[in-house]
């Protein structure tokens, strides 16, 4: 087993992905607890997401406690309309602060996205779906991706690595990818309308059958073998091993919470050199 790439920072609130961080100054990337803000029962108290009926003034200071820590600037932020697809967008400066006051003012219907531009923090919102980072340090590019067990059966993580393949003439060698802190097999029953979409996509792999027509869903190792299938070195995959519903002192959890809960946020970019 792998170590554990995410590792618990000084402040309560985030965890950095150490593997990388360690080895580039400028480069800012982790995921946050549900401990160190100021909101309130049921979204104590560290909830940055705007889309859950929380106090927006709460999850605005949220977010202003963790640009502090991270020594971002407030206005870097680049948040994203998150509409379970596989849609990924390039962005830039020009697209600082979008989301940041306001969940509909995000990237548009955009559940991947990545840059090459520096101070910029890409910052997606979760509650059980799988947390993605894409990092190619030889073209200082970054790149964030949600992967609920729709975006997963899309291949949202193909579609960021052939993205910059393509566009952004990245070989796909240079790729290094992480999978951070998600809903696991063990909390995670689905039923054969998601199997048959898995299926499609990496045979018969990462589940087991429970009950009958009931099966126990590993979405990060479906999202690890789309990873691989897209051509990046097992060797330069990451792969957290929390359970979202498992540490209730440690993350939000949509299923474990009944849908009433707060968001964590994966974030990563390259601060001003």
């Amino acid at each position: 087993m792998n170590p554990e790439p995410l590792k618990k920072s000084h402040h309560e609130s985030f965890m950095w992905l150490s593997p990388w961080v360690e080895k580039n100054d400028i480069l800012v990337a982790g995921f946050t607890t549900k401990n160190g803000g100021v909101s309130k029962p049921p979204f104590a108290s560290f909830n940055l997401g705007l889309h859950v009926n929380d106090n927006v003034e709460d999850v605005i200071t949220n977010r202003k406690i963790l640009a502090a820590e991270l020594d971002m600037s407030f206005e870097s932020f680049v948040c994203a309309e998150q509409v379970h697809e596989a849609t990924v967008q390039k962005v830039t400066k020009a697209d600082c602060a979008k989301g940041l006051y306001k969940y509909e003012e995000g990237i548009k219907a955009a559940d991947g996205i990545y840059t090459n531009e520096s101070d910029i923090l890409l910052a997606l919102c979760y509650a059980d779906c799988v947390p993605l980072y894409f990092y190619a340090p030889d073209h200082h590019l970054v790149g964030l991706a949600h992967a609920g067990w729709k975006g997963t059966v899309k291949d949202i993580a193909g579609n960021m690595i052939r993205r910059w393949v393509e566009q952004e003439n990245v070989p796909v060698e240079d790729i290094y990818v992480a999978i951070g802190p998600s809903i696991e097999d063990c909390c995670y029953v689905v039923d054969n309308r998601v199997i048959t979409q898995v299926n499609e996509v990496v045979g018969q792999n990462g589940y087991q059958e429970v009950s009958p027509g009931q099966y126990a869903l590993n979405l990060k190792k479906v999202n690890k073998l789309l990873i691989q299938n897209a051509g990046v070195l097992p060797e330069r995959i990451l792969t957290s091993s929390y359970c979202t519903s498992c540490e209730d002192g440690l993350f939000f959890s949509h299923r474990r919470d009944q849908g009433k809960t707060g968001r964590m946020f994966n974030f990563i970019g390259f601060k001003e050199e």
